[in-house]
């Protein structure tokens, strides 16, 4: 029998009045009748007294009622708990990141969300881009942060933000002063280079080779702090993307020196399971990602752009994000 039946039961019971309980159950009053009539029928035993007004149960009825309303009680507490389990769920957005997205950038992401949605608890693990793949695909994440996001049957990519790519070296180095730097100039010259098993590796590498360039790789790194601590003591220069050097640019470690006449970003890209159903809190935060472009460090409300090289700045991140990371070639440049 089902516990919706049972609830209309106890309700005629508590109510004694067949109408009252049609009502508090949202069905007819014919229906409710019918109900208990079908669970006098089940039983073999008359649970209401339909002579008398207001209605009365009968002995077996009394028992019945006893009985029945503390499995309602129940059951409608356990249905209370699954629902406040749900919107807790609903309100956790797990995310997984490349580790140069930046922990002070996404603060301030996270910060909006809880701003808008006190409840809401964003928890982000930084991993090796293969892993942010692997943990989205398990479902594991709502989604991932990654450079030169890649679609797939499983996966789907959102456009997130550009970032341009810039030479750094250290303030020692004779390309520090410079206002700009043609990619000829880092020809013969020492480089720190990403990992070649790294996506961002093979489309740097594409990079340099359209620009008929060859750096002499010294050293190679799966992760852009390790590359910046190398450049920091002169083991090469290194093509990263400006907003990773904004903090070593503003204590004076690193310098960051645009290309000259070329224009060449990392994009930056949010993947999820295709088929996938995202929380009402997991689109709302990917709404905030998109949509708050200002919070990303650069040109951020309140706090000046920091310069790189003394004189160039990075482009804006606002701009949609290009489908790879190709070179493009400025208005005027070379």
């Amino acid at each position: 029998m089902q516990l919706e039946s049972l609830q209309i039961f106890c309700d005629v019971a508590r109510f004694r009045s067949f109408s009252h309980a049609a009502q508090t159950n949202n069905v007819s009053q014919s229906a409710a009748s019918q109900i208990v009539l079908q669970l006098e029928r089940r039983l073999g035993a008359q649970l209401v007294n339909r002579s008398t007004r207001p209605l009365q149960l009968t002995a077996l009825g009394k028992a019945y009622y006893e009985g029945c309303k503390g499995l309602v009680k129940q059951y409608q507490e356990l249905e209370a708990s699954v629902r406040d389990a749900q919107v807790q769920l609903d309100a956790q957005v797990q995310v997984v990141a490349i580790y140069s997205v930046g922990l002070g950038d996404m603060g301030k992401y996270v910060q909006l969300l809880t701003d808008r949605q006190p409840n809401s608890q964003v928890h982000i693990e930084y991993l090796h881009p293969n892993r942010v793949y692997e943990k989205v695909l398990e479902g594991t994440a709502d989604f991932g942060l990654v450079s030169f996001p890649r679609k797939s049957r499983e996966l789907s990519a959102l456009p997130w933000r550009e970032e341009e790519m810039v030479l750094a070296c250290p303030p020692s180095h004779p390309l520090a002063l410079s206002k700009a730097v043609k990619p000829a100039q880092v020809k013969g010259l020492p480089y720190v280079a990403f990992d070649r098993d790294l996506v961002i590796r093979r489309e740097v590498d594409r990079f340099w080779r359209d620009q008929g360039v060859r750096p002499r790789t010294t050293l190679e790194f799966d992760n852009i702090e390790n590359i910046k601590k190398a450049v920091e003591i002169s083991a090469g220069v290194a093509l990263l993307p400006a907003p990773t050097l904004r903090r070593e640019v503003v204590a004076g470690t690193l310098v960051a020196v645009p290309l000259a006449g070329i224009h060449f970003v990392r994009p930056l890209g949010i993947i999820q399971r295709r088929y996938s159903k995202l929380s009402a809190t997991a689109l709302r935060f990917i709404d905030i990602l998109r949509h708050h472009q200002e919070l990303n460090g650069e040109g951020e409300r309140g706090v000046s752009t920091p310069r790189y090289a003394r004189t160039g700045v990075i482009t804006d991140p606002g701009r949609p994000a290009s489908n790879n990371g190709v070179a493009r070639q400025k208005k005027g440049g070379l």
